[in-house]
């Protein structure tokens, strides 16, 4: 079976359950913008240090995979999905709150913005987590447009979004925090 299909060089492309649309539509921006964060994901594994940040990682880019398969579903094919994958649920975000708040007690963040980049692991979290900013604005647009009918993943994204912030911060946690006063913390 040759990698290449074909199918899509005229600028469409088929969703999970075989539906076409345009590459460039709201569901392909926000399942592709997911898709960026996950690889950015991938590379801050590879570049940090800490073992628990890797595992972290891992298991997050694992997840994403069950969020982008909510987004590349249309909500009249939802049904089909979840006979094979559970859907985001509130205990995914809730998960994410408690790995935020246990990771929050362990790193003292300064009072002003801190400028990305102390050690290249952080620094590739963080570009994640800008990424999935976008993936995240993509799927407000989705339910803007009344075709993102799980709001647990507006709520898993932003959460995430947070957790990779302080996992950046948790990986530099022995690194003085440069902030954007020109000074560090």
């Amino acid at each position: 079976m040759k990698l290449y299909t074909k199918r899509g060089d005229a600028g469409d492309t088929a969703l999970l359950f075989g539906q076409r649309l345009s590459k460039a539509s709201l569901r392909t921006e926000a399942y592709g913008s997911l898709d960026s964060a996950i690889s950015a994901m991938g590379l801050a594994r590879a570049l940090c240090k800490d073992a628990c940040v890797k595992e972290t990682l891992l298991r997050l880019q694992r997840e994403l995979f069950i969020v982008g398969s909510e987004l590349a579903t249309p909500p009249s094919d939802l049904d089909k999905l979840r006979e094979y994958y559970a859907p985001v649920s509130a205990d995914m975000v809730t998960a994410l709150e408690d790995s935020i708040d246990d990771l929050k007690a362990k790193v003292r963040l300064p009072g002003a913005f801190i400028v990305p980049g102390a050690s290249a692991g952080s620094g590739a979290m963080d570009l994640a987590r800008s990424l999935l900013r976008t993936a995240e604005r993509r799927a407000v647009a989705l339910k803007d447009d009344g075709e993102l009918p799980n709001p647990e993943i507006l709520k898993y994204l932003n959460r995430l979004s947070d957790l990779l912030f302080i996992l950046a911060r948790y990986e530099d946690r022995d690194l003085p925090f440069e902030l954007t006063t020109g000074e560090t913390a």
